[in-house]
């Protein structure tokens, strides 16, 4: 039986996807003159740059639906990935916001998730060897009736054993991750990589936002950029609060306030100084 305060909710988020329908999308001349009067303090351009982007969010936050973390919640952790966009977009760059926006987007919904639902935290070069290794395997029974042993896989990939037996460990999650999403053909793995998202010019998008990630990481001293690259796998795999602890010899909760707190400086760089 659903409970009043969940049918309440739905029923407010049916009203925000209806409001959301009569929102047109900016032109890149639009989105220019709108983020040049943002720089001057106009707050109304503010607004209408996050509004008009608001359905793109919604869209976003729809391919991680049903992860344990309700759909409402992950609209509003999108849109505070959308709000940070706006505050640190440059429009001198020559990219269209969203094509920057959506990695905040996606950035915040993505902690939600870890932090909120299901969502297992795995590099995505990961996860690509993960799946691969899964299609080899059901591939390989199919052709020889058992499937391969280590030593085929490692041969097959290029790998040690060890990283095969490694890998191997993960295999729940492979078979999770590989499981359409309802009635679609879209997998969790699909949606991590989301393809169709990537900006018209790829190389200009990641340099431009390599950029931006180490002019943000500078506004912040060592112990703190460090807990940020190692808790969002900046530099390879993500690491959990618990394994960055162990590291520094510090608690959880202590690793926790300190990534905190270098998320507040990185938001509103001002504020940490």
């Amino acid at each position: 039986m659903v409970n009043a305060s969940s049918k309440q909710s739905d029923i407010s988020l049916e009203y925000y996807l209806k409001e959301l329908s009569h929102s047109h999308p900016l032109s890149a001349a639009e989105e220019f003159e709108l983020a040049v009067k943002m720089k001057r303090g106009d707050l109304k351009a503010r607004d209408r740059l996050i509004k008009a982007n608001l359905r793109f969010v919604v869209n976003v936050a729809l391919k991680y639906r049903n992860q344990g973390v309700a759909l409402a919640d992950l609209i509003s952790a999108g849109n505070m990935g959308l709000i940070t966009a706006t505050e640190r977009f440059d429009e001198t760059r020559g990219f269209k916001f969203i094509s920057y926006a959506v990695w905040w987007i996606r950035q915040s919904i993505l902690q939600t998730l870890a932090e909120q639902g299901r969502m297992i935290r795995l590099p995505i070069n990961r996860l690509d060897l993960l799946r691969r290794i899964k299609n080899f395997s059901d591939e390989y029974q199919g052709n020889e009736g058992h499937m391969p042993t280590e030593a085929e896989i490692a041969n097959e990939f290029h790998i040690s054993e060890d990283q095969v037996i490694d890998m191997l460990s993960h295999s729940p999650i492979v078979f999770s991750l590989d499981k359409p999403i309802h009635d679609e053909d879209t997998t969790l793995i699909d949606l991590m990589h989301d393809k169709d998202q990537v900006p018209p010019d790829a190389e200009m998008f990641h340099n431009a936002l390599r950029d931006e990630v180490n002019d943000l990481l500078h506004t912040l001293d060592n112990r703190e950029a460090d807990v940020i690259r190692l808790y969002f796998g900046l530099n390879g795999a993500s690491w959990t609060l618990q394994a960055i602890a162990n590291k520094y010899s510090l608690t959880r909760e202590r690793v926790r306030q300190i990534k905190e707190k270098a998320l507040r400086k990185l938001r509103h760089p001002s504020r940490g100084r």
